[in-house]
């Protein structure tokens, strides 16, 4: 049947990043359970909140008592992506029921949102093939994330481990995958300038904003430099008076 077809496609397209992400999830489920949370806390957060981001910036900043301003503008900050990710994804998911999209968008990644905005140069994106890809990865999360709150004391710190870099690496990934030449380079380049400055200075979250703003504006600088080389080009190559 076409359903199976498309959630077999989900799946394939999806299981490296479920796999990238094993790591993470022990990650953060070790430094939920060093700030104090139990394995049933772990897995809550990880079904009700499933932002592996703003997870792990809460833990970063979780004390006695709980910091409820700081956390709320934190992950409010880290999670504002998206907004556009699901804005620019919306009208690709044309087939889907408003339950469907409403339930769909709510455990949206990154991970599973370029898979789809890149599925979506050749192929619909259908809810079968979008819950192949979600349903996988949103088990292994709270799969992981919980066991990591299990195995935490035993575990130590994991970032001696390196584990830590996994996440870094699965967003240069992704980043990898919808590199466009120069206007990427300088996007990506000003905003880890910009992030790294300001998480050494000014610590977080404030890193994040400061990353967002300056990839948007090298975004901006470099896409327009280029539109006018372009159109310096067509105008060299066009008919003489």
């Amino acid at each position: 049947m076409a359903w199976r077809q498309e959630a077999r496609a989900g799946l394939n397209d999806i299981w490296p990043a479920a796999l990238a992400a094993v790591p993470i999830g022990f990650l953060f489920g070790a430094l939920a359970a060093g700030k104090g949370l139990s394995p049933l806390e772990v897995f809550l957060m990880s079904a009700l909140v499933f932002a592996g981001g703003a997870q792990f910036a809460a833990i970063e900043l979780w004390a006695h008592p709980a910091p409820i301003l700081a956390l709320m503008f934190s992950t409010a900050l880290i999670n504002a992506r998206h907004i556009l990710m699901s804005a620019s994804l919306a009208p690709k998911l044309a087939g889907f029921s408003r339950a469907q999209t409403f339930i769909g968008l709510y455990y949206m990644a990154d991970e599973n949102w370029a898979l789809a905005e890149k599925r979506a140069r050749s192929h619909p994106v259908t809810p079968a093939y979008w819950f192949g890809m979600v349903i996988p990865f949103v088990g292994g999360w709270l799969l992981t994330s919980t066991a990591g709150g299990v195995l935490g004391a035993a575990l130590g710190d994991p970032r001696r481990y390196g584990a830590d870099f996994a996440f870094t690496a699965l967003f240069i990934a992704l980043t990898a995958a919808f590199w466009k030449g120069r206007v990427t380079a300088w996007t990506v380049a000003a905003a880890g300038v910009a992030s790294a400055l300001a998480y050494r200075y000014a610590g977080p979250p404030w890193h994040v904003l400061a990353g967002a703003l300056s990839g948007l504006a090298a975004a901006w600088i470099a896409a327009g430099s280029i539109h006018a080389e372009a159109e310096r080009a067509g105008a060299a190559d066009g008919p003489a008076a």
